[in-house]
């Protein structure tokens, strides 16, 4: 079994936000006493059942929030990252390793900007098992190890996983704040999940939510699944999360999701996710660089209550923007990664083409006024934040309820870690948006291509496909559409003259006659 580095290669730097979010939050006071890394039962020894999970984050959402103990002695709390990864796990400390179970856990050592404490453990039999930190287990490279019986515990855990029978390889990996990510069969590590998102864009600054313990199940050999459970705090709310992974082509991950409230929260974002993106054919002119693209995901992906598909390429814009799609029970949405070949990209290293989609189908949701099935009322929402380096995830969306959360709600959804996304519609999908410049003045020519049977049906004649094209604000100078049956793809061309406009919203579809033959395409167009 292969030991990869805990942080994924292309994190060989960190901004200032990500140490900030990965180290415990903003806007934390830390207490000034240690505060335990596992805020009451569920310890070494006692029956297991996951209502306890629940229990005790609603028990803990009634106290006052204590921020974790800032206790990690020198040197582990200044470690670079070459030396943080040379802290490995022996594998005497590999759980269930060599049991045939089907996945093998790593505990992960706190250091570097892994700073906050979280309890791990194992559930055998039914009884809780606490995985008890251990220095001894640890090699620890060129550092001195730290004094015999002190406990400095673990800041997460490597989960591997066997895909096709083969032995176990890198699964997930749940670390820092309250991220995590998973791969699918062959892919590296890319876009990340959250557990909880509170705050995010505000100028009051984003609330972190950390990870504070985690309950995994042992697996029985052959099921093919582990079960997580999850206990998480923060300043403003609680959640306790039961999570069903299940390593495959796609790996999905079923999320049951409890939300306790310490305080009415205004801006809560379910299902969040995000990932880094630098730029692409649509912004390259603004950077010097050998590679034609850089990034983690190139668009977020609707499928909206209406039964709308829909395509937004991201972009890495000059200053923050903020979209909101606004829904009623959306069918799913996630960060995708549709270019896929190694000449997308040419980069040797970070090899993009290989990085996971996530996409997230909403199961249902409960609590006061919420209905039984679907989400309900709210908004898919983007974050798009100026980066200037491709560490930087700088692409953020979740689902965003209408109104605010006072009260306990729950939520449960689908997680699909996926190369590409499950039960598409039968549409043409967008395969390509270029941007470039007009034909004078401040005109921008976009190119946006369109793959897919539906175009060229039977019964469908290409060349009277129509565009509907719209903008607000702004016009439309001029528009073609270039059917190209041999490749099945239609592109569409058209300029756009924003004026004196900072921003045009524009929507894209092409139809044969009233019906439409591609799935919706939206941008946002700034400077």
């Amino acid at each position: 079994m292969t030991q990869p580095p805990t942080v994924p290669p292309s994190r060989t730097a960190l901004d200032r936000r990500a140490v900030l979010a990965l180290a415990g939050g903003l806007a934390v006071t830390t207490t000034a006493g240690a505060q335990p890394t596992e805020p009451a039962p569920l310890s070494d020894g006692q029956r297991f059942d996951p209502g306890q999970v629940v229990e005790l984050a609603r028990a803990l959402a009634k106290k006052p929030y204590a921020a974790p103990a800032n206790d990690l002695p020198d040197p582990f709390r200044d470690l670079t990252y070459e030396q943080y990864i040379g802290v490995r796990a022996q594998p005497s400390a590999l759980l269930w390793a060599g049991e045939g179970r089907g996945f093998v856990v790593e505990p992960l050592h706190r250091g570097f900007v892994f700073t906050t404490p979280v309890a791990l453990h194992a559930i055998e039999d039914g009884v809780v098992r606490r995985i008890a930190y251990d220095r001894n287990r640890f090699t620890f490279g060129k550092l001195k190890a730290p004094d015999e019986g002190r406990d400095l515990g673990f800041s997460g855990f490597r989960l591997y996983a066997s895909f096709n029978g083969a032995a176990p390889s890198d699964c997930a990996i749940f670390q820092g704040a309250s991220f995590f990510r998973a791969l699918a069969a062959g892919q590296s590590y890319g876009v990340t999940a959250r557990a909880l998102t509170l705050k995010p864009a505000e100028a009051r600054g984003e609330e972190f939510p950390l990870f504070r313990a985690f309950w995994l199940e042992r697996p029985g050999a052959g099921t093919g699944q582990i079960v997580i459970h999850a206990l998480v705090d923060s300043e403003s709310a609680t959640a306790a999360l039961r999570m069903t992974l299940r390593p495959g082509e796609a790996t999905i991950v079923d999320v049951e999701a409890t939300l306790c409230p310490r305080t009415n929260l205004e801006h809560v974002g379910i299902a969040g996710m995000t990932g880094a993106y630098l730029f692409g054919p649509t912004d390259h002119r603004s950077v010097d660089d050998a590679r034609p693209a850089a990034h983690e995901c190139d668009g977020l992906q609707i499928r909206n209550g209406w039964g709308e598909a829909i395509w937004r390429p991201v972009q890495n814009p000059e200053t923050l923007q903020i979209s909101a799609f606004l829904d009623q029970d959306p069918k799913g949405f996630g960060l995708i990664q549709r270019a896929r070949a190694y000449g997308d990209y040419q980069d040797d290293v970070q090899r993009w083409e290989k990085r996971p989609s996530l996409w997230v189908e909403p199961l249902g949701s409960w609590g006061p006024g919420v209905p039984q099935h679907g989400w309900g009322a709210g908004a898919v929402q983007l974050i798009e934040i100026p980066s200037e380096s491709e560490v930087n995830e700088n692409i953020l969306a979740y689902w965003r309820p209408k109104d605010p959360v006072a009260k306990e709600i729950a939520f449960s959804y689908r997680q699909f870690w996926c190369w590409t996304v499950p039960g598409a519609p039968p549409l043409a999908a967008c395969s390509g948006t270029r941007i470039g410049k007009g034909a004078g003045g401040k005109r921008r020519l976009f190119l946006v291509d369109f793959t897919g049977e539906a175009p060229f049906a039977e019964g469908i004649d290409p060349n009277a496909l129509q565009l509907a094209l719209h903008t607000a604000p702004g016009s439309i100078v001029r528009q073609r559409i270039y059917p190209y049956p041999e490749r099945k793809t239609v592109r569409a061309v058209f300029e756009l003259d924003p004026g004196n406009d900072t921003a045009c919203e524009l929507r894209l579809v092409v139809k044969a006659g009233d019906k439409p033959v591609s799935e919706t395409w939206l941008y946002r167009w700034t400077p």
